[in-house]
């Protein structure tokens, strides 16, 4: 497995994104940033959840000794494990991350999605793009309040807070949407596909601040994402994404929750 990577934090801002790599596995992860004002309980906070999620997962998934379910659902216990006694871990608020995983394991090229990262893979010139979307289906009239309401207002700060309150109230619940956090069971909630890796001519891990290009501002689609990887690289897709966020600085042309997001990619040749 051949992989060109790049994450960026959005500007100003910590990166709560990892990706990891080998040529083995590949993994990333998008922590579930919190609103301003807003306390998750735990002391070290996303980032660092994030950090030793993905580390904890690469590690059980470059081993190849179980199934990507099995990888994840081993690391969300170990990674809640090392601070329960010190965090509220089980509390809505506490930190969480969405994934998404490649690995090519004799024969089979496998990849799972946990949230609302994306997987975009082209078999022999068959593009196809995964993503798991049930965040976005719950707290619509929450959803709606922020959009309405004007950026960098007050109001605008108290809407936040409130959707963010109505959908990790509904997180990892039947009915609701599911990410890593600290219940291990929330691994058996993934998307999961396998593909001949002979067949696979390139793929790529992407979060969804990186996906932006497609989902949000529809400046191409996934395969016209896959050949902008290829001729340029990673870096400059986030480059492309920076400089439409930057173009609609008052939320108006692409209505979104934030102007920035962090944004990281990995382009996997198999």
């Amino acid at each position: 497995m051949q992989v060109r990577q790049a994450s960026a934090a959005r500007p100003h801002g910590a990166n709560e994104d990892l990706v990891l790599s080998s040529p083995v596995a590949t993994v990333i992860l998008d922590g579930a940033g919190m609103a301003p004002g807003m306390d998750s309980g735990c002391s070290h906070g996303v980032a660092w959840y994030v950090q030793q999620l993905g580390a904890r997962l690469h590690a059980e998934a470059a081993r190849e000794e179980s199934s990507l379910i099995h990888c994840l659902a081993a690391a969300i216990e170990s990674t809640a494990d090392l601070h329960r006694d010190t965090c509220t871990v089980d509390a809505p608020l506490s930190p969480s991350a969405t994934v998404a995983m490649a690995r090519v394991q004799g024969e089979l090229f496998e990849w799972l999605v946990l949230g609302d990262c994306t997987v975009v893979v082209d078999q022999k010139g068959v593009v196809t793009a995964v993503t798991d979307d049930r965040l976005a289906h719950v707290a619509p009239q929450a959803r709606e309040a922020l959009a309405q309401a004007t950026p960098g207002s007050e109001e605008r700060g108290k809407a936040h807070q409130a959707l963010v309150r109505e959908e990790r109230g509904l997180r990892n619940t039947q009915g609701g949407y599911w990410v890593a956090a600290a219940d291990p069971a929330a691994a058996s909630q993934a998307l999961t596909g396998t593909a001949s890796a002979s067949h696979v001519q390139r793929a790529a891990l992407l979060t969804d601040g990186a996906a932006r290009l497609v989902t949000t501002f529809h400046t191409t689609d996934w395969p016209g994402y896959l050949d902008l990887l290829t001729s340029h690289g990673p870096d400059y897709a986030i480059r492309q994404v920076r400089e439409a966020e930057q173009s609609d600085p008052h939320l108006s042309r692409w209505p979104r929750s934030k102007q920035h997001d962090d944004a990281t990619i990995a382009y996997i040749r198999p």
